[in-house]
């Protein structure tokens, strides 16, 4: 730390006590009382400096005829303050640093003493030390502003405080790696004026690393609230880059907020409004509470400029502090500006009502999806869009809805175990997110059966409308599969699964025979291509050969698993069939009619759809060739889901 060094003659002042005294052999004519200490001086030395002191012993000489008693309670910086002054005065030797520079300018004013009571007074003396030295200095500047909290309202008088915000907000600004050695003296080595690192003030020739730009959080953080938040309005003035500012406000608030990081960061320089964290006993919640509000509009509502996890640590915090409505709201819309980075761990946020209706906040992550939905919309991301042979067609901001469909089934099978969680708070969250976000409804399936499972008591009219929220066309083979076998969703439910489940089949089949033809009149073209006359394309034709057997090949195994599949299909179906007639034959001729009704699906239907599905595969396998219908005609009626 720069200092500079004013007065020549010894210390010739002694403390015993609460009591300073003069030894220079004179008897002291006038008492300084300063709070709880009293200083026994002479008036003229005081006198010859002070304007104030000069008018103070003339009245206290007037008023009292043996002692001369002067009360200064009021002087910026206390005793110890004082104390230093008089050294000046009597022309004893001190140190002028950035720890007292502030303190002995603001008594210096508050006494008078001006070039009118001696050249060198202590105003000027101070002025050049804090122009010249402390402001020139990043550590010195950040230690000068530390120091005007205690005397805030005379350092404000004096623009002591703006100066120091002003030269901190300057050399943040400013790239330290263009400067080198006077900027680059925060934290680093001693540098040469032309960049080499200095060794015992001998240069090395080595070149310091850079810098990077994050370099004056930890020092800013050791600021009190309200001179963070007008260096913060500094800096953006000068056109800091906002994702700067925002790390910044991050790791201010990290310091000072328990709940933001488990690992508590280790303070060295307390501050005076602030409790740090690292530094014994946690801020008050009133304290947290406030500097969450105001970290909150500080930091600016743009996408991407902090993390998720840090977003939903502050809504955290806010819930249990009971912050604000409109600080919650505003993290909420934060969150939901970039929900599409989020995990399923920051989603399962506790509910910290005093209600405690449910275990998980489900309303506030429908909040946050709410705002993630309205941005999409406004910047052209619910367009529609539709499925297709497993292929997304749709906006070009499908890819961050999608993440966020499959966040929200993940987080609904989450907290779908809650027996507490009622079925109008599922049903909406799981209704909010569009239809088109969601390629395939296994994960909405998923918390589905969960939720079914979790809460067995439900009616089968409530069955049937939550599973209405899923879409059976949209699920795949292997849900399908599970979903069939389902014996907790309803019976029109598992019949419109199975139906879709054999369309799949049925198309996948037909999509298998029309590439096996394409195969075969691919080797039919090869063949003829490459003759005997071509030997050099023999080599080049046999490879391709081999690859196609093993593609054959394999195509064969994966029909004759589907066939395998299809048969048990049939089979579920027709003791399916079975066990209806029986109920019909028991309960009357018309049973049969009235359960077909209410499943909602004939298998008049069925047969229709099967056969057109096979009359589209016949057309398939006429376009490739005769030869091949004939071929393929026995493993056709084998697929035929009549029997």
């Amino acid at each position: 730390m720069a200092c500079m060094k004013l007065g020549s003659k010894t210390d010739a002042f002694q403390r015993k006590g609460q009591a300073w005294f003069c030894t220079t052999g004179l008897p002291s004519d006038i008492v300084i009382e300063v709070g709880d200490m009293s200083f026994h001086l002479h008036k003229f030395p005081l006198l010859s400096r002070s304007g104030v002191m000069e008018r103070l012993i003339a009245e206290a000489s007037e008023e009292a005829e043996e002692g001369c008693i002067i009360n200064l309670h009021d002087i910026p910086g206390g005793a110890k303050t004082f104390e230093l002054v008089a050294k000046f005065c009597y022309g004893v030797k001190l140190e002028l640093t950035a720890s007292n520079v502030v303190y002995l300018r603001c008594a210096a004013e508050h006494l008078e003493m001006t070039e009118e009571y001696g050249e060198g007074n202590l105003i000027s003396q101070t002025e050049i030390f804090l122009n010249q030295v402390v402001l020139r200095n990043w550590k010195d500047s950040l230690k000068a502003i530390q120091t005007c909290d205690d005397i805030l309202p005379h350092s404000e008088e004096l623009n002591i405080t703006k100066r120091c915000i002003d030269s901190l907000a300057m050399k943040a600004s400013t790239d330290p790696n263009l400067f080198g050695w006077p900027v680059v003296e925060h934290g680093g080595p001693m540098q040469s004026p032309g960049g080499s690192v200095l060794w015992n003030g001998i240069s090395t020739g080595a070149r310091p690393k850079n810098v990077s730009s994050d370099w004056w959080y930890e020092d800013v953080s050791t600021l009190s609230l309200p001179l963070y938040k007008r260096l913060v309005a500094a800096m953006e003035s000068r056109g800091i880059k906002q994702e700067i500012i925002a790390r910044s406000l991050t790791f201010y608030a990290k310091k000072y907020l328990p709940g933001l990081s488990r690992r508590q960061a280790t303070a060295t320089e307390p501050s005076n409004r602030l409790t740090q964290v690292g530094s014994g006993a946690p801020p008050s919640e009133d304290e947290q509470k406030l500097l969450l509000e105001e970290i909150d509009n500080l930091l600016p509502m743009q996408k991407g400029l902090v993390s998720t996890k840090v977003l939903f640590g502050l809504l955290r915090t806010a819930m249990i502090l009971r912050a604000s409505p409109s600080c919650i709201s505003n993290l909420e819309r934060r969150i939901g500006m970039q929900l599409d980075q989020a995990t399923l761990e920051d989603l399962l946020m506790p509910n910290f009502s005093y209600s405690m209706e449910t275990l998980y906040n489900v309303e506030c992550v429908q909040r946050i999806l709410e705002h993630f939905l309205a941005i999409d919309q406004v910047t052209g991301g619910a367009s529609p869009c539709s499925v297709d042979d497993g292929q997304l067609m749709g906006s070009p901001s499908l890819t961050p809805i999608t993440m966020v469909a499959k966040l929200i089934d993940g987080y609904l099978a989450e907290v779908a175990p809650d027996i507490n969680l009622k079925l109008p708070k599922f049903q909406a969250l799981a209704a909010a997110v569009p239809d088109y976000a969601r390629p395939l409804d296994d994960g909405l399936y998923r918390a589905i059966d969960i939720y079914l499972k979790s809460h067995p008591w439900l009616a089968e009219s409530d069955r049937e409308q939550l599973c209405r929220l899923m879409d059976c066309q949209k699920l795949s083979l292997e849900a399908c599969t599970h979903a069939a076998q389902n014996e907790r969703l309803p019976l029109r439910i598992i019949v419109q699964v199975l139906f879709f489940e054999q369309l799949q089949l049925r198309t996948s089949i037909a999509g298998c025979f029309l590439v096996s033809d394409n195969l075969d009149g691919s080797r039919q073209l090869r063949s003829g291509l490459v003759g005997p006359n071509n030997e050099g394309g023999a080599a080049g034709a046999g490879g391709g050969w081999n690859t196609a057997v093993r593609e054959n090949q394999v195509l064969k195994v994966g029909m004759d698993s589907m066939r395998m599949r299809v048969s048990e299909l049939e089979k579920e179906c027709s003791n399916m069939r079975q066990e209806i007639e029986k109920l019909g034959r028991v309960k009357g001729g018309g049973a049969w009619g009235s359960v077909s009704k209410k499943l909602g699906l004939g298998f008049k239907m069925k047969s229709q759809m099967c056969s057109a599905q096979e009359g589209s595969v016949t057309k398939q396998s006429n376009g490739g060739g005769n030869g091949k219908v004939e071929k393929h005609g026995k493993h056709k009626k084998k697929l035929s889901l009549e029997g």
